[in-house]
């Protein structure tokens, strides 16, 4: 249970899955702890080593993990790995007394560190699974449904809600992908003592020995190694994880921005869902504020940060290895985590519960997109004869009178301007530039290429 009278991080409470948040839990790092020991252990039994008795003595006491009585030792001994140890060895009494025989604290952590970042990893990439399919879904659903593009927050030319919706899965998909390859290439430290050659355990079983040993622990734990340490594994692997959490927190920082902007009543056609008992505002009860599109954005940019500490602690680890990356990586890892997990969590939120506004997406392409047919126009002018100059500047004039009209809060005039200019009759009928001017048609292979992008997803996904 919390106790709210001291400080809590929101990591432990507020955001964050339970699963993810026990993922990162002491028990669980303590457990994971227990486990490479007893998995030490058993292998060295293959040497002569430890005999069964203290193996299953030590197997029976692995989940047995017991909190409290570690941090009283460790306020004695002010040493966290050694205090469980300490505990450890009290619990199991037969086999506690050959407990992390050779080994480095780094044998225990570090490995312990790379399991759990895999858990991590797998529940990450499970509900970006699942989002991804939501995605794609969307893109599928309104792939032809025509609305207003913007560039340089300006109206532009006509794309469609499913393209756009395109646009964020394809982002996710190369995300999904960055991933599954880090997952994939995530290694342990292995067990190669205090500066990575492995001298005590070479001492124990023989020098001849040890690719072998190390082999036998590797599929014990099911965790490949790296083939050549310091004291902890190479902490460019934390960099590369980072990286890739942050360049999912791009993706959903960019599709939870975009709404924020859709949801603002200038564009009203998009908005994230809102209860019926949902407070917008203290101050103002009719305030409808995207504030889940604000929480991704928000903590995204918080993700973003921990590439440079991870940077930080690779390129700084003097020699061998320093410790001053130790106090850092305890939130570190745990707190990029969480806030990953949670972004996946409220964007599929978001885009399970998102309200479409057809008639506000309709207003603004018959407001603006009708400039965009332009083109169109000029080049029917031109292929029928006319002075691609002469029109180019005509069209113009009569763009800044449509405008002009616009910015009195009147309908947009343009497209019957240009169906009763003389100059234009000249060479197309007045039908016919109508057709032109129709916004809905300007849309190139936006559809055919949401709905392609969709079945992508779900090619990928299956592979």
């Amino acid at each position: 249970m919390n106790n709210y009278e001291n400080y809590l991080s929101p990591y432990s409470w507020r955001y964050g899955s339970e699963d993810m948040r026990h993922l990162w839990s002491e028990v669980h790092k303590r457990r994971l702890w227990r486990k490479i020991w007893v998995a030490l252990a058993e292998v060295q039994g293959d040497y002569g080593l430890v005999n069964h008795e203290q193996v299953a003595d030590l197997r029976r006491f692995a989940d047995q993990v017991d909190v409290q009585r570690a941090l009283q030792i460790e306020s004695q001994i002010h040493h966290d790995l050694m205090a469980e140890l300490k505990s450890f060895a009290e619990d199991a009494a037969v086999g506690g007394s050959i407990l992390h025989l050779g080994a480095t604290s780094a044998d225990i952590e570090d490995n312990a560190d790379v399991l759990r970042t895999r858990q991590a990893l797998s529940l990450i990439l499970e509900k970006l699974h699942e989002l991804l399919l939501i995605f794609a879904k969307a893109a599928e659903r309104w792939a032809e449904l025509p609305l207003m593009g913007y560039t340089h927050l300006q109206p532009a030319e006509p794309t469609t809600l499913g393209y756009r919706f395109a646009l964020y899965a394809q982002d996710l998909l190369m995300d999904w992908e960055d991933l599954r390859q880090v997952n994939r290439n995530l290694r342990g430290k292995g067990f190669k003592g205090a500066v990575g050659t492995g001298a005590s355990f070479a001492e124990l079983i023989g020098r001849e020995n040890l690719n072998e040993f190390e082999l036998k622990l590797s599929a014990k734990l099911n965790l490949p190694f790296f083939p050549a340490t310091s004291q902890v594994y190479p902490r460019k692997q934390d960099y590369r994880i980072l990286c890739s959490l942050a360049g999912l927190g791009i993706s959903l920082y960019k599709f939870a921005f975009d709404l924020r902007i859709l949801q603002s009543p200038a564009f009203g056609e998009l908005a994230e869902p809102f209860s019926d008992k949902q407070v917008g505002s203290s101050a103002m009860p009719f305030k409808r504020n995207p504030i889940n599109a604000e929480k991704i954005d928000s903590l995204a940019r918080s993700l973003a940060q921990f590439p440079r500490q991870a940077w930080d602690n690779a390129a700084l680890s003097a020699l061998e290895r320093t410790l001053d990356d130790s106090a850092n990586r305890r939130s570190m890892l745990p707190e990029a985590f969480l806030i990953t997990d949670e972004l996946l969590v409220v964007a599929q939120r978001i885009v399970e519960g998102l309200v479409i506004d057809e008639k506000a997406i309709r207003y603004n392409l018959d407001r603006y997109g009708t400039f965009s047919s332009i083109e169109r126009v000029l080049m029917a002018l031109v292929a029928a004869g006319a002075d691609r100059q002469v029109m180019h500047e005509r069209l113009r004039e009569l763009s800044m009178q449509a405008w002009r009209s616009i910015e009195n809060q009147e309908k947009n005039p343009l497209i019957e301007l240009i169906a009763k200019e003389p100059m234009f009759l000249n060479y197309v009928e007045a039908d016919n530039l109508r057709i032109l001017m129709d916004v809905d048609q300007y849309i190139g292979n936006a559809p055919q290429n949401a709905l392609a992008l969709g079945d992508s997803i779900r090619k990928a996904l299956d592979a």
